[in-house]
């Protein structure tokens, strides 16, 4: 894997791709950034494209990044019959302690006369057989940012032979089925295989240590500046959220990924007035049973307490079984609408994450918060119960 120049043409940094202090942070700790199975697709997909189109291996691919970076991956297990180009990258997930660390992502394509570009799962690769995804239920579970990162990198190499034809790639991970053991897929309902993932195609290092350091200095620099009054958010769904719908200035947002509890507990040491917590339903739920570290692999009570306070708002027995029985919580979300009742649950929650926000901070200092999803904006905030 190389280095990288961003988009601004700015001097490459270790590891792939750097975006922001957080990036930045990181990398001087000696923490290597990874690359997604979305990106390992893509390359895939593109080395075995030129193959198909050219009857010439590649060995090396360059693929951008959503944020605009290139990343060159070597490209191994070239196969070429019958009208058919295969090829594999191997996932590097660099310091995140990844389960797909050392899988191969294949690529297998052909030509076809739709004039389109077809793209499906093979081995290894899960299938959706629940609603409230972000892949409809019956297909394979590529997210659409993996999606449409294979669809552009085999529409380039398209346009670049001038080929007007139709493609079908299939995405294929041997062993995935195994690996997907080890995930959440079974729970979410994805059967057979892993997901392709990925929003930026850069897997940002997860090692717990490093995560929390880099939290610290971000809340360090902030309170350095004079700022006291800080924008947390767990991750990108969050920054995107308030500043292209909120309107709000998510230059100096800190993200605290999972570590939520541990974010509120140096704010609090150091003298901050407030935060203010802008992220996802299906991360701040958790909240809402007092569980301060959202990963899933620390806890996963989301149904549970979407359940509960559904059961307060006077949701009969049958619609809390099939609450229960969602993968997301935007399919439990979906129910609540349809039963009338999602504003009265999601208020109910909202007071009892206030409750254990205030609960960790100890009055040392105020805690906001903002629940959303994308499909349905603002879920619950802090006007709930006057917290900030």
């Amino acid at each position: 894997m190389d280095l990288c120049v961003g988009a601004d043409g700015n001097p490459p940094v270790k590891g792939p791709y750097c975006r922001g202090a957080h990036r930045a942070s990181a990398v001087a700790r000696g923490y290597r950034t990874g690359v997604t199975t979305g990106l390992c697709a893509a390359a895939a997909a593109k080395a075995a494209t030129i193959a198909l189109l050219t009857s010439v291996p590649v060995d090396r691919v360059e693929v951008k990044t959503a944020g605009g970076a290139t990343i060159a991956l070597d490209v191994t297990g070239f196969a070429q019959d019958d009208g058919l180009a295969s090829c594999a990258v191997t996932k590097d997930a660099g310091d995140d302690p990844d389960v797909t660390n050392g899988a191969r992502i294949f690529a297998t394509v052909c030509k076809t006369d739709s004039g389109e570009i077809e793209i499906d799962g093979g081995e290894g690769v899960g299938r959706v057989t629940k609603p409230g995804l972000k892949v409809p239920v019956g297909k394979a579970a590529i997210n659409p940012a993996p999606m449409e990162m294979i669809r552009s990198a085999v529409a380039g190499v398209c346009a670049t032979y001038a080929y007007t034809g139709g493609v079908k790639v299939v995405i294929s991970i041997p062993g995935g089925a195994d690996m997907a053991k080890k995930t959440m897929n079974g729970r979410l309902g994805i059967v057979g295989g892993l997901s392709i993932l990925g929003t930026t195609g850069v897997v940002e290092p997860m090692s717990n240590r490093a995560i929390v350091e880099t939290i610290k200095t971000e809340i360090d620099v902030q309170v350095a500046s004079g700022n006291k009054n800080l924008l947390i958010t767990p991750g990108n769904y969050g920054r995107d959220f308030a500043g292209s719908v909120l309107g709000l200035d998510i230059e100096e947002a800190v993200k605290c990924s999972n570590f939520i509890g541990e974010t509120l507990d140096y704010a609090c040491m150091k003298g901050v007035d407030s935060i203010m917590l802008i992220g996802h339903a299906g991360k701040l739920v958790k909240l809402a049973g007092g569980v301060m570290n959202t990963h899933s692999s620390v806890a996963d009570c989301r149904m549970e307490i979407i359940a509960a306070h559904s059961a307060l708002a006077g949701v009969g027995a049958e619609d809390i079984k099939r609450i229960m029985e969602c993968a997301t919580t935007e399919a439990a979300i979906v129910i609540l609408i349809s039963l009338g009742v999602s504003g009265q649950v999601w208020e109910s929650i909202g007071r009892k994450i206030g409750f254990h926000l205030r609960e960790r901070a100890g009055g040392r200092l105020k805690a906001g918060f903002i629940v959303f999803t994308q499909e349905h904006g603002v879920l619950t905030d802090s006007a709930v119960d006057g917290a900030i």
